[in-house]
């Protein structure tokens, strides 16, 4: 661990830009001949596609144009895919023409999608063709034209022939992209939290809260000059962060081919930095261990870290040297990772650090696009989630007497409201133009933010997914002989969190007795399989666990949910 000052510099690099135009005209001029992104378009591909920035404004350029002729303007539309570029191109052209743009996660279920649609008033569909299906239900219900797709699919429109079309309606004079009128401070990404009616509110965010965040995150800091890209793109964290942080400074943006190519394209593209979601570094540390144990090494590794942690105190690093084999399946140049969306074991961090790589945890929410602090390279300090951006104001709300409350942040960053929902904006956001989180921690002696628990019962999943426990409960409690039910996400005996979802169930004694039910697991399986069938991934239930007594509760016969084991293994 570093304990540089807080006081040290800022970064100041690179400019806050007044519009979506400015930024895509100036990188595509500042870094005209750089690769902006790469990609394979097959993963056996032995080599990648590597797109220049100039090439990157070009097409901005026209599929802006193109949206504008077929009279986008203003209006809202709908982009529904994984990470692809032309994803990026699509979130970057609207912006820069001034559409307001709908990111929606495609693992949503067509009805969710079609209604979410409707509620954002989108007037346009841009979507992956393998939600092909899915399309058709959205347009009709919502009486949408023809949805465009990010790749081919059958002789249907893509977005590679709208910047065609574009291309060639700006060679004949078309100048409509230079003249469209942008408001930096008006709604310009809608995006809602949950895919469940009435769960799910929609977070409305501007232009300057979105380029304020990326500026104001860079001057915290300093990344290098590749990464891949692996996050969900319709996410903030994985859009702001992952994808407009990088072409901020320049820096090549390879567009990985999906989650089991990963571990490959390590090694292929040699990244020297990353932005991910805890999930990766979990599964990272163990395969790393893993590998370690069966090799018989793993007494030898922690020797030789107890060894290099104390040359590094005398100022002799030789991680690099000592860890090389380790380093080299991330390609053995990645020195940087820069993680949020869910809590991080301070074991893995510390491992990391240990090998050689440095993971500077952060912390953000939807609502403030995401970033509110991080880390920093030179000043990391254990258990937080670093500094506040410099620009942000942040106060503890009712603090107790060890000094933690509700965080609530006040910044350019901040939302505009909740979409068409303004008794929840109120809720949100307080006279005084502060932020109420919903998350609970305290403050540093030098600012930094510490979380130390929930306000509310979210599951923040390591991947970065949000799960409302008691959707769940809602759905299951109507199943017969079941008394009470809790959801959570399961760890590990050291805190790891396993990316599953558990659905912990006292059963009713009375009802399993009159009805001869004696095996309470075999009898709840059905049920639970007829959930899992409709749920989305990242909610269905991976395990159930049946108590033989009740929950604990308090005096208001509440079920008190912080004394619950939830440790599966």
């Amino acid at each position: 661990m570093n304990n540089r000052k807080h006081n040290y510099p800022y970064y100041n690099d690179y400019p806050e830009y007044p519009n979506f135009r400015d930024f895509v005209e100036d990188i595509g001029e500042k870094y005209a001949d750089r690769t902006a992104i790469s990609r394979r378009l097959c993963p056996s591909d032995e080599n990648a596609e590597r797109i220049t920035f100039r090439k990157f404004r070009e097409d901005v350029r026209a599929l802006s144009t193109e949206l504008l002729a077929r009279g986008l303007a203003g209006k809202h539309c709908a982009l529904i895919s994984g990470l692809s570029y032309e994803w990026v191109c699509t979130y970057i052209a609207t912006l820069a023409a001034g559409i307001v743009l709908v990111p929606l996660d495609k693992e949503w279920t067509a009805e969710d999608l079609a209604d979410t649609v409707g509620k954002a008033e989108c007037s346009y569909l841009i979507c992956d063709p393998a939600i092909a299906e899915k399309a058709a239900l959205i347009c009709e219900s919502n009486r949408l034209p023809a949805p465009v797709y990010t790749a081919a699919h059958g002789d249907a429109e893509t977005v590679q022939t709208l910047i065609a079309s574009g291309a060639e309606k700006r060679a004949a004079g078309d100048t409509s992209y230079e003249a469209a009128v942008i408001d930096p401070a008006a709604l310009a990404l809608l995006v809602f939290t949950s895919g469940t009616t009435g769960q799910g509110k929609g977070v409305m965010l501007s232009q300057k809260a979105l380029l304020s965040n990326i500026a104001e995150g860079l001057k915290l800091v300093r990344v290098y000059k590749k990464s891949i890209g692996v996050l969900p793109p319709h996410h903030t964290f994985g859009s702001t962060i992952g994808i407009l942080a990088h072409l901020m400074i320049g820096s090549e943006l390879y567009l990985s081919c999906g989650l089991k190519y990963v571990p490959r394209e390590l090694k292929q593209e040699k990244p020297d930095y990353l932005i991910l979601v805890p999930l990766f570094l979990e599964t990272f540390y163990r395969r790393i261990m893993a590998t370690v144990r069966e090799q018989g090494k793993e007494k030898l590794l922690k020797c030789m870290m107890k060894l290099s942690n104390g040359l590094r105190k005398i100022g002799i690093d030789l991680r690099r040297k000592l860890f090389g084999s380790v380093l080299s399946a991330f390609g053995g140049n990645l020195r940087i990772v820069i993680c949020g969306g869910a809590p991080l074991s301070r074991e893995i961090i510390d491992t990391f650090d240990a090998l050689g790589i440095t993971v500077l945890n952060g912390y953000g929410i939807t609502e403030c696009a995401p970033l509110i602090s991080v880390n920093r390279n030179e000043w990391r300090t254990a258990g937080s989630v670093g500094a506040p951006l410099v620009v942000d104001k942040v106060y503890i709300d009712a603090p107790n007497e060890d000094g933690e409350g509700e965080i609530c942040v006040k910044g350019p960053n901040v939302m505009l409201g909740y979409w068409k929902n303004e008794e929840a904006t109120r809720e949100a956001i307080d006279d005084s133009g502060y932020f109420h989180t919903g998350d609970y921690g305290k403050l540093g002696a030098e600012g930094q933010i510490f979380i130390t628990g929930r306000k509310k019962n979210l599951i923040i999943l390591s991947n970065g997914k949000n799960v409302y426990p008691e959707e769940i409960e809602s759905a299951l409690s109507d199943i017969p002989g079941i008394a009470d039910i809790v959801v959570y996400e399961g760890e590990s005996r050291r805190g790891i969190a396993y990316n599953t979802i558990v659905a912990e169930i006292y059963p009713d004694k009375d009802y399993c007795a009159k009805n001869g039910i004696e095996d309470v697991d075999a009898y709840l399986r059905p049920y639970i399989e007829d959930y899992n069938r409709t749920a989305v991934p990242y909610k269905k239930i991976g395990l159930v666990r049946v108590r033989a007594e009740e929950f604990p509760k308090n005096t208001l016969r509440k079920i008190t949910r912080f004394k619950l084991d939830r440790t599966i293994d």
